[in-house]
């Protein structure tokens, strides 16, 4: 039975990161000119969600889509959110892929559209995975009830049993994997980091050797080379890490050489400021608990990020000086 939970609560966290993470980042990148009429109405509906009452901040929003209808699409945003909220024991996935799709059918041009349709990518994944998670429990449940009734095939189906179990929990060869990556660091210290875009990749290499990869977001608007400031772009070229901050609002972060004299000079004949502050950094403060899944978006401002824990490792094996070649 501890088994049975210890999943389902890993399910209901990557649910949860997805549910949260997009809202936040889609505020840190977005601009919402809320009328000041309707702000006061949606903090109250926004205190009945912090409060648990979720049927009641569900009604308050349904107020305001009738008396501020312009304000539509920020309501029906957040009613699929509280439909989907991982605590809301009466969520209903079927109304909020309702809300999201009625969203981007009624509002087009609304800055909700793309975090609306990940949404709906994202709760459809998550139905797909309860219905598999539901089928292997089943088939679990129904082989130990075979080896109560049928006692000289026990061995036979606990065997079976264990491999439906490591199957849910996950593959068992990643702990020689991580062995491998771990005896890998003691090659050498890091003379070059090499991120590849297109295959969301962060490599260690030391002596053409390659030390340990990771899995990377990038900025929100991922292709093409870095132009301008304001782009969500990240760059593409020749740079080094040129200092660090462990005091950063992203756990902690490495400093990247952009702009380079190439940079300058595109940004320069075109009138415009190539930008700055490009970094490799952890996850926003507070949010550590997001893990590996916050590479489901790139969510980024143009920087590149890992998890904390991975950040801290790069920390330690990465000095000031170390070459980064970042690639398209």
């Amino acid at each position: 039975m501890g088994k049975k939970q210890s999943r389902t609560g890993e399910h209901l966290k990557f649910f949860f990161v997805c549910i949260i993470i997009t809202p936040i980042l889609m505020c840190g990148c977005s601009h919402l000119n809320e009328r000041s009429q309707a702000r006061s109405t949606f903090a109250e509906a926004n205190d009945l969600f912090n409060q648990g009452s979720y049927g009641a901040s569900l009604s308050k929003y349904q107020q305001i889509i009738g008396k501020y209808p312009t304000a539509g699409d920020r309501v029906l945003f957040e009613m699929g959110i509280i439909y989907a909220y991982p605590g809301n024991e009466q969520k209903d996935y079927k109304k909020s892929l309702e809300c999201f799709q009625q969203l981007i059918k009624d509002y087009p041009e609304s800055g909700y559209r793309k975090d609306s349709e990940m949404m709906i990518f994202q709760i459809n994944n998550v139905i797909f995975k309860d219905k598999t998670i539901a089928t292997k429990q089943t088939q679990i449940e129904a082989l130990r009830q075979e080896v109560k009734g049928r006692g000289n095939e026990i061995a036979t189906l606990q065997q079976k049993i264990e491999a439906l179990e490591q199957e849910v929990k996950g593959k068992v060869d990643e702990i020689s994997t991580l062995q491998k990556e771990v005896a890998a660091l003691q090659m050498g210290p890091v003379d070059k980091v090499l991120i590849e875009k297109k295959e969301r990749r962060l490599t260690l290499l030391s002596k053409d050797n390659v030390l340990k990869t990771y899995n990377i977001a990038l900025g929100g608007n991922p292709n093409g080379p870095k132009e301008r400031q304001g782009d969500n772009k990240t760059p593409e070229g020749t740079y080094f890490i040129d200092s660090r901050n462990k005091d950063s609002r992203y756990h902690l972060s490495l400093h990247i050489s952009y702009p380079n004299e190439k940079d300058k000079k595109r940004a320069k004949e075109v009138g415009v400021s190539p930008g700055g502050d490009i970094m490799i950094h952890g996850i926003k403060n507070g949010f550590s608990w997001a893990g590996g899944s916050h590479t489901e978006v790139d969510w980024t401002k143009g920087c590149i990020a890992v998890t904390d824990e991975e950040i801290e490792e790069i920390d330690k094996l990465v000095p000031n000086g170390t070459i980064v070649e970042i690639r398209p």
